[in-house]
């Protein structure tokens, strides 16, 4: 995984598993490696690791099992609550970037639909 300097590397980490879980990457109930061995893959810190972890559980997406490990929530509601924010945190940073461009509602709009089509032609060829 390659980190981006501006955001701390356990918000990075977090935001990756919810959108592995939204995709289906990482499906409902599956173990997760221990902290040790996400530090490892990753090349970060065990005790950023540890945060990662302790953060997912406290927001629900993920739970630890005494002896067995840490699972990723097996909870549909939860996972379609971190999609709707996600989707409103992307929402959000496109229209203030359209609007410091000075880009009108309409011309957003009217953007977007152009965009749709083409991604729509390119998942469709």
């Amino acid at each position: 995984m390659k980190f981006n300097n501006s955001l701390p590397i356990y918000k990075q980490v977090i935001d990756k598993f919810k959108a592995d879980i939204i995709s289906g990457r990482v499906k409902l109930g599956d173990k997760m490696p221990s902290t040790r061995d996400l530090a490892k893959e990753l090349g970060i810190n065990p005790n950023t690791a540890t945060r990662i972890y302790k953060e997912m559980e406290s927001q629900g997406i993920c739970y630890k099992k005494r002896g067995l490990g840490t699972f990723i929530t097996e909870s549909a509601e939860t996972v379609n609550e971190i999609k709707v924010d996600m989707a409103n945190r992307l929402t959000a940073d496109f229209v203030q970037g359209m609007i410091k461009l000075g880009i009108s509602y309409e011309e957003m709009v009217s953007l977007v639909l152009q965009k749709k089509a083409i991604m729509l032609e390119d998942y469709n060829e």
